[in-house]
């Protein structure tokens, strides 16, 4: 039927594998990213005789009004504007921000579209590279400037806001809409993500304990590096066994609750709406706008911060992952309205993981390669903030059930530390100083 009524469905290729294999190779991302996604009328398209010219009109329909977000997309263009004809630096920053918001989910939905013509597995690996990626592209931004505070707080922000705001606030609404319901979700999951978090928190907390135990700052800069890339390397390592753990050894553990749902929904089969070129060029275009954005954001964070009188730590770790992420997080709580926290935890619990497990140690390998002195130690402050927070979700998932009581602690917590960020008024310049002397005071306790 697709053939008949979409030929340009099949552009210069054949669909990979049966309906039912493509549908269980979505992740929690894609499933989440779709909720907020709309039918598109073709109505009007399917009559333009030009078959290059329908396939166009076709493509920008499915990708930019394909989307309930799709009125934030006029945001680019202002930003672009308003940074070339010298408006408030602010004011891009804030503009950028917002043209972010629509531009993750749609490179959530082009990696799915792809993956209907790749396959599950290579659909997932694209998934896991890119299901990041503006987070990504900031950071290396943010490095190319040599703003190192910046990425550790943007990263730490991603990791906290998936952590606590998103799983808390799933958690927190399934459990008022289901009071009369039993909420239950598969451990094995939750348990994986949950090791491999201690694991990176492990590797953040070796710099800071090796430095602060060290005769000095100066003395221990070079070690902690050497450490930090160590470390690194290791955790890009073991993400890679986690891809293989979840798309080959293990795939089950991530796909049977999907399966069922479906099953049970009765949903129909699905088919991509875009042909495999057109999403591939689509992607690289996405991801070229975001890099531009995510540049402005970079130039544009500081005069946003002495403007608003906010720091650029709380702008960094609160800010920046709710609107950069605001739509799979609100896909995350969209299906804990519907009892399918399986998905809610694939989403905020993968996210966290892909974040500390790959974003950050990629941030310090490349880091190394283009000569800057990134490392792990991420400030007492910080590492405590992470430790915390990863610790109380573990405790959260422990039994396999939830309720709207543990959501409101995630929730609280995430509070506490947003409040903590907020007074904080140390200036980025100062950021490293102030923690070298604090370390230094601290050594000097511990020898005393």
């Amino acid at each position: 039927m697709a053939s008949l009524q979409e030929p340009w469905l099949l552009e210069k290729g054949n669909l990979k594998g049966s309906s039912k294999e493509i549908r269980h190779g979505r992740t929690a991302h894609n499933m989440s990213s779709s909720s907020l996604r709309k039918k598109s009328d073709l109505t009007l398209v399917s009559k333009v005789r030009y078959g290059m010219l329908r396939q166009f009109l076709t493509n920008l329909q499915e990708v930019i009004l394909g989307t309930k977000l799709s009125v934030l997309f006029p945001a680019i263009p202002l930003a672009v504007v308003a940074d070339c004809y010298g408006f408030g630096r602010p004011c891009v920053f804030a503009l950028s921000l917002l043209g972010l918001t629509p531009l993750a989910e749609r490179v959530s939905f082009l990696t799915e579209q792809i993956a209907y013509y790749t396959g599950p597995t290579v659909g997932g690996l694209l998934n896991a590279t890119c299901g990041n990626a503006t987070e990504l592209i900031i950071a290396i931004f943010a490095l190319g400037q040599y703003k190192i505070d910046v990425v550790k707080y943007s990263l730490l922000g991603s990791v906290l806001s998936n952590l606590l705001l998103v799983l808390g606030t799933s958690l927190f609404c399934g459990g008022i809409a289901n009071l009369r319901k039993e909420q239950k979700y598969d451990r094995r999951q939750a348990d994986v993500n949950s090791l491999l978090l201690l694991l990176a928190l492990l590797c953040h907390s070796l710099p800071l304990l090796f430095r602060l135990t060290g005769a000095s700052a100066a003395v221990t800069n070079d070690p902690t590096l050497q450490l930090s890339r160590a470390s690194s390397i290791v955790m890009l390592i073991t993400y890679l066994s986690y891809l293989v753990f979840q798309l080959f050894t293990h795939r089950q553990l991530f796909e049977a609750q999907e399966e069922s749902e479906d099953d049970e929904d009765g949903l129909p089969e699905e088919a991509p709406v875009i042909g495999f070129w057109s999403g591939f060029i689509w992607l690289i275009g996405m991801t070229t706008v975001i890099s531009l954005l995510s540049e402005y954001v970079v130039q544009t964070i500081e005069a946003a911060s002495d403007s608003w009188g906010i720091s650029v730590s709380f702008i960094s770790i609160i800010l920046l992952p709710i609107v950069g992420n605001a739509a799979e997080h609100a896909g995350a709580i969209i299906f804990a309205f519907k009892n399918k926290l399986d998905i809610s935890l694939g989403v905020a619990l993968g996210s966290a993981t892909q974040i500390s497990m790959f974003v950050v140690p990629l941030c310090v390998v490349v880091a190394w390669i283009m000569g800057i002195n990134m490392d792990l130690n991420f400030n007492l402050l910080e590492t405590g903030s992470l430790a915390l927070s990863i610790i109380a979700v573990a405790f959260t998932l422990q039994d396999g059930t939830s309720h709207y009581m543990k959501g409101l602690v995630l929730l609280l917590l995430y509070i506490v530390i947003g409040t903590c960020f907020f007074v904080s008024k140390t200036p980025l310049n100062q950021v490293n100083i102030t923690n070298s002397e604090t370390e230094i005071a601290i050594d000097k306790i511990f020898r005393v």
